[in-house]
């Protein structure tokens, strides 16, 4: 019988996720909640669980706690094993192949990090996933394709936009598959290939890359600083001088979730029915599900083009919405064109429009979140966000773009 590959998968759950702005001020990026229901941490999980990889690492760099209720010992994605199963990589002091502490300065450097480790664990394959995008992939396929090419490294690759590239890894795919060029976060990309930050790389090729930027970096590193960054920086433009690194072209949806304008534009994705990643039933996304009765819609409700998550109570309208766990919209209130999370409620009367609505908080009666787009598109500069636990009083008007930071009253 075939012995199959021993893999270990390295979810990086990543740092602060600034550019979230205040929905991401108490909670990692990964535990954004997605479709409602989900979580960001999810779509990684799952699709390592389906493919059988049973050794996970999960990398935390910011408010850990704000995943250990959703992600616990890995009890969803049946990684709660006495042998291997899920185990949590912190920060720590005195960490890392050249005694570095504390935050990782990127992705690449967080690989770096925990070499010691990763050598110690005598992989076949190191997949390494980001913890905060939209997607679902048999990566059973994507290991068979390295260990067929013999690769240093196989990057997964999806097409964005032009617009969208600017902001990626740009990719370039020569003859047989084999990656040309990396281009990273061009400022007038070439192409519309990717990398989906999806990576399965040749432990020892991975482990020398690593080393040798370290040696050659270290006098421009800053304290701690590694100084080898994010992957696209200098990991992969390393591996891709050696002529063996090979693309594995995504085939369903993706998205990366890295703005609130994306963030909204992912769930537009959904309501428009162009996500894949929930329709295979021999595929489920997993996760640990809010212990809630089912979604009430009240008479005289109005509910058109939107998701309910369990335990919501709907009186009022809802168009093009997404509504959290327990999201109470009153009768006459108003909710278009947004994302509630879990817990907020709608007072009677109450306006919400091109609004993300962190949980926890309270739209008070005839108040205003909001408006209407001029446009079909909602830029960052018309969204308004509302952190958690934030109450905007009775009849209050909150202007398009307004950031209101968590605990906040208005």
């Amino acid at each position: 019988m075939t012995r199959r590959p021993k893999v270990l998968a390295i979810v990086q759950a990543g740092g602060q996720g600034s550019r979230m702005d205040v929905l991401t001020r108490e909670r990692a990026k990964p535990a954004l909640p997605y479709a409602g229901q989900y979580q960001l941490v999810d779509f990684a999980l799952s699709s390592l669980a389906h493919s059988g990889v049973t050794d996970v690492w999960l990398s935390v760099q910011y408010l850990a706690t704000s995943l250990h209720k959703h992600v616990a010992a890995g009890r969803p994605w049946d990684l709660d094993r006495t042998r291997g199963g899920l185990q949590w990589l912190p920060p720590e002091e005195g960490s890392g192949s050249a005694a570095q502490s504390g935050f990782s300065e990127g992705n690449g450097d967080d690989l770096y990090r925990n070499l010691d480790s990763i050598r110690d664990f005598g992989a076949d394959v190191v997949l390494v996933l980001s913890a905060d995008q939209v997607f679902s992939l048999d990566l059973r396929d994507v290991v068979d394709q390295h260990l067929d090419t013999g690769s240093s490294c196989t990057v997964v690759t999806t097409e964005v936009s032009r617009a969208q590239a600017a902001a990626k890894a740009v990719v370039e795919v020569g003859t047989g598959g084999v990656v040309t060029g990396l281009d990273y976060k061009p400022d007038d990309p070439g192409a519309s290939t990717i990398a989906a930050e999806i990576f399965a790389y040749n432990p020892s090729r991975l482990a020398a890359a690593l080393e040798d930027l370290r040696a050659e970096r270290v006098d421009a590193a800053d304290g701690d600083d590694s100084g080898i960054g994010d992957f696209g920086e200098h990991l992969i433009p390393r591996l891709v001088e050696d002529g063996s690194v090979h693309a594995f072209a995504l085939p369903g949806y993706w998205r990366d979730l890295g703005t609130p304008s994306e963030y909204v534009a992912a769930h537009r994705d959904l309501l428009a029915g162009r996500v894949d990643v929930f329709d295979d039933p021999q595929w489920p996304i997993l996760t640990r599900w809010p212990e809630l009765p089912a979604a009430l819609v009240r008479r005289g409700a109005t509910v058109e083009h939107s998701v309910l998550s369990a335990g919501a109570d709907i009186a009022g309208t809802v168009v093009g919405s997404v509504i959290g766990p327990g999201v109470r919209v009153a009768k006459g209130a108003v909710v278009e064109d947004s994302v509630v999370f879990a817990q907020t409620v709608v007072e009677a009367g109450a306006e919400v429009r091109a609004a993300v609505v962190d949980s926890r908080c309270s739209i008070g009666r005839g108040a205003r979140v909001g408006a209407t787009p001029p446009g079909s598109r909602i830029g960052d500069d018309r969204l308004v966000l509302v952190g958690r636990d934030s109450r905007v009083g009775r009849g209050v008007v909150v202007r398009p773009g307004a950031r209101l930071e968590p605990g906040s009253t208005a």
